[in-house]
């Protein structure tokens, strides 16, 4: 889970509800200021647990180097609606999602339009490029990697699934809390920012939780699909993953011949950790690649 250093949005940015052939999403929308015409626009989609408030530290580094950012609640998170369903969250379904929300932005060879995904976000976001590449320039996997996440890891969703099965959200986030994992805010956490992980949590639909936690657990390794695509390819990660091992990203960047950066400091949410050089690795790759 990215815990976002801030919950205030820049002057650059404002919240809305984007409308698209498959719903309403909850959004925040960030652009270039005064009458400055972006260089592209980055769709963003967050991970397991996460919000479109997980980016919000890149937004002002990222609309200051000309890019407008657009971060998303999938469907089933934080502030954007879903069914209580689990077949709704399948793959396929969020990767449909994705696609819609980009032609609502207007992605295409005339408008640059790159997407990222973080974690969880990075399965989908492939998806959603392997059912249809053409709205996008390039493809950024952000703290993802090529297949199912780390069998330690495995461990540690299979008992919170086991436990969405059991009890209701707050009683599973009071158990977070009690064993301190990383779902949970720490002491070190600035209380608004523990009260809006604590809200993030209540919001999110628990048929989401537990089918995109499965999806982690099943995925399989389609970098070969994706390497097949001319979409230009990025891989970013932290020095220190505990989902997928830095390794794993290294090799799955060869065999895209993809960019490969790594955020020195930062673990498995640079977005959040060490958002300037995070922004700076983005806005090249993206210049690199308009």
């Amino acid at each position: 889970m990215s815990r976002p250093p801030s919950l205030t949005l820049p002057p650059c940015a404002r919240a809305y509800r984007l409308d698209t052939e498959r719903g309403e999403f909850a959004v925040h929308d960030a652009r270039p200021e005064g009458a400055v015409t972006p260089v592209g626009t980055a769709l963003v989609v967050p991970g397991f647990t996460g919000s479109k408030e997980d980016f919000i530290a890149l937004l002002a580094p990222l609309t200051a180097a000309g890019f407008r950012v657009v971060a998303v609640d999938g469907r089933g998170q934080h502030e954007s609606p879903g069914p209580r369903t689990e077949a709704a969250y399948a793959q396929k379904e969020l990767a449909l999602d994705v696609l819609a929300q980009a032609r609502a932005l207007g992605g295409g060879e005339e408008a640059p339009l790159h997407l990222l995904g973080h974690s969880l976000g990075g399965l989908i976001t492939r998806a959603a490029v392997l059912l249809d590449p053409a709205p996008f320039r390039s493809l950024t996997a952000l703290s993802s990697g090529p297949g199912a996440i780390d069998g330690s890891q495995q461990s540690r969703v299979l008992t919170l699934i086991d436990a969405l099965g059991r009890w209701d959200m707050e009683t599973v986030w009071q158990a977070m809390r009690a064993l301190d994992p990383p779902e949970a805010a720490d002491s070190a956490t600035p209380p608004e920012v523990g009260e809006f992980l604590h809200r993030r949590w209540l919001n999110t639909a628990p048929e989401q939780l537990v089918a995109t936690g499965r999806q982690m657990i099943e995925e399989p390794d389609r970098v070969a699909e994706l390497a097949q695509l001319p979409t230009a390819k990025h891989v970013v990660s932290g020095a220190v993953d505990y989902a997928w091992p830095v390794p794993s990203m290294d090799a799955m960047a060869e065999r895209l011949s993809a960019r490969r950066t790594v955020i020195e400091g930062a673990e498995h949410s640079p977005n959040a950790e060490c958002p300037q050089a995070t922004a700076s690795a983005l806005a090249e790759f993206w210049r690199d690649n308009g």
